[in-house]
């Protein structure tokens, strides 16, 4: 029987069927898709939380085209470090304190001796622990979504094995550019970018990294202090009415409170800016450029004289767009709040001292007082006064709810006996050419007075401290007046004059001026 072969014809096929990628193509499929897995894993699983001395840390690798260190610090802002260039960038964010951590080195002090040494150990540790970890994650990743994609093992295993490759390569590339020195020259955002003696003198840091190490213990240090104060604040919390007044003073022509002044602005949404004198050192005509970067601080800025600014610094800022020069009682409403201030009758920039200068200041109070009653008697009550010297402000006691002031060089809050409450602001310069006088740098102060807007009243305020030349300290401290304490009788919203005096928390003790000065 003879069988038929039956002939197989070849299938017909189509130029799409048939044309294979091309390999560059493939390539650069595959390298996109271990790219993307290798970024999700690290998203997902690629972090180790970790103490670090009292701290509690979160490490993480992050893709970057520069690379380098960042080391979140809330609430301050962020530190920068050209640590290394690589395509990986390590974070670091401090998340909390550990209060059993905290009391132990409160306990026994002894132990701080050796904080820089546990610093180091939870240092090192936690970047091994954040190495293995991104391995796996960027090895789990890239295989994950390559199986997802192409439905191959084999391709899978290609893009996992490609990515630790690039990890690998990277590492290799960190390793190879990285850069003691960088901690000679951090970068700052936020609130630290008015503070970059945070992490020590940068002159005198030796270039070792164990060196890198032992400032990042004092990092931690200074951080601890700042948990330690916030964790007690009063339960006041500013609604989104709430009138923010800035209160500097005693700038001395230090060009660095400008950013300061700035970035303070920015964090607490600030509405008017209040300074209360001695922002020059000389008064001459060529110090007036110094004054420039008021016009970009973003909020209004309200200024009367001390005794270190001349009338020459006075026209001057009279010219500059959004500030308000406050001189013989003049007022003037800003953010709803009515101000009402006077210069400082004397001008002193040596330092010298006058005779009857206090009868000068006493004058100058009776004029500001005097201009206060009018505005008063014409139906426009002046909420806050401001002078120069404490006492030129205390002679408005009773016509005002508050009156700011400053040349002590140190804060100050105390109610007069007629019920006006006297603040009295440090230098947010640190005294300028004079922070090393005395045996300690003078720190930078600057405050945050928080206001109803219905009652135009002091509800509470934010002592703002930073370390001075060389100390690397931050300090943020929140206060409120004993008649607005948790279970305190609501003080009446009359004039001082008509309402009785007011219980109020015991005048600050004063700190000395620097010695043998006057500010």
């Amino acid at each position: 029987m003879n069988r038929k072969r039956k002939t197989r014809h070849p299938r017909p096929t189509t130029p799409e069927l048939a044309a294979q990628p091309r390999p560059w193509a493939r390539a650069l499929g595959l390298t996109a898709v271990v790219l993307l897995g290798a970024w999700l894993g690290l998203l997902i699983v690629g972090n180790v939380r970790t103490p670090v001395g009292p701290m509690d840390t979160t490490m993480t690798l992050r893709p970057s085209a520069t690379g380098g260190t960042k080391i979140n610090v809330s609430p301050l802002g962020a530190l920068h470090l050209d640590s290394h260039h690589a395509p990986v960038r390590l974070d670091v964010n401090v998340d909390q304190l550990d209060p059993a951590r905290a009391q132990a080195l409160v306990d026994h002090p002894e132990r701080l001796s050796g904080l820089q040494d546990e610093v180091a150990r939870d240092v090192e540790h936690g970047t091994l622990d954040l190495a293995v970890r991104s391995c796996v994650a960027v090895v789990s990743g890239a295989t994950a979504l390559g199986l997802a994609v192409y439905r191959r093992p084999r391709r899978a295993l290609a893009a996992g094995g490609l990515a630790l490759a690039l990890l690998a390569a990277s590492g290799a590339t960190a390793y190879a550019t990285w850069n003691p020195k960088s901690v000679l020259e951090p970068r700052f955002s936020g609130l630290l970018s008015s503070a970059p003696s945070l992490v020590g003198n940068a002159r005198s840091i030796v270039t070792e990294f164990d060196v890198y190490q032992q400032e990042l213990a004092r990092l931690v240090t200074n951080v601890t202090k700042l948990y330690d104060v916030t964790s007690t604040l009063p339960a006041y919390q500013p609604d989104p009415t709430t009138v923010r007044v800035l209160h500097v003073s005693d700038i001395h022509l230090n060009p660095a409170s400008w950013k300061i002044i700035a970035s303070l602005v920015e964090q607490y949404k600030v509405n008017v800016i209040v300074d209360s004198g001695d922002t020059m050192d000389h008064g001459t005509a060529a110090e007036n450029g110094f004054l420039d970067p008021i016009a970009d601080l973003g909020a209004p800025y309200v200024w009367v004289r001390g005794n270190h600014d001349s009338t020459v610094t006075q026209r001057y800022l009279e010219g500059i767009k959004n500030v308000h020069v406050l001189d013989d009682g003049r007022a003037v409403t800003i953010g709803g709040l009515r101000f009402a201030g006077i210069g400082d009758p004397q001008f002193t920039p040596d330092r010298s001292s006058v005779p009857a200068a206090e009868g000068l200041q006493e004058a100058a109070g009776a004029r500001l007082a005097a201009a206060l009653r009018a505005e008063r008697a014409a139906g426009k009550p002046v909420d806050v006064a401001i002078a120069h010297e404490p006492s030129a402000a205390r002679e408005t006691d009773g016509e005002v709810p508050l009156v700011l002031a400053g040349h002590l060089h140190h804060n100050e809050m105390e109610v007069l006996p007629k019920g006006t409450r006297l603040r009295i602001e440090g230098s947010t310069g640190g005294s300028g050419l004079r922070a090393v006088e005395g045996k300690y740098p003078d720190p930078i102060e600057a405050s945050i007075l928080y206001f109803d807007r219905d009652t135009r009243r002091l509800q509470a305020w934010d002592a703002i401290k930073l370390g001075g030349l060389g100390l690397t300290t931050a300090e943020v401290s929140r206060h409120l007046p004993k008649e607005n304490q948790p279970g305190a009788t609501p003080s009446p919203t009359s004039s001082p004059t008509q309402s009785p005096t007011p219980s109020s928390p015991a005048p600050t003790t004063p700190s000395p001026a620097p010695s043998g000065t006057a500010p």
